[in-house]
């Protein structure tokens, strides 16, 4: 049951991403939870575990990690 947890929050940091970027619209859902999941593993690795958290991912680096996650896939696949 904590894996669908960590999916779902995981989901919803990346569509977090997504709308502050305002490129993860067009990413779709399975995108979004793998830059959720990505982006929370980069975040909590470069800003530490600190703030609220959720399924075992700290919300705020974990949404930093993430907005990082879709601004570099979605520079690279906008340069086709």
């Amino acid at each position: 049951m904590s894996w669908l947890w960590t999916l779902i929050i995981g989901a919803l940091i990346g569509v977090i991403a997504g709308a502050i970027t305002k490129k993860g619209g067009s990413m779709g859902w399975i995108a979004n939870i793998v830059a959720g999941l990505i982006g929370s593993a980069i975040g909590q690795a470069l800003l530490g575990s600190w703030g609220p958290s959720l399924a075992g991912m700290a919300l705020i680096p974990s949404i930093i990690g993430a907005v990082i996650v879709v601004a570099v896939v979605s520079f690279f696949i906008g340069r086709k």
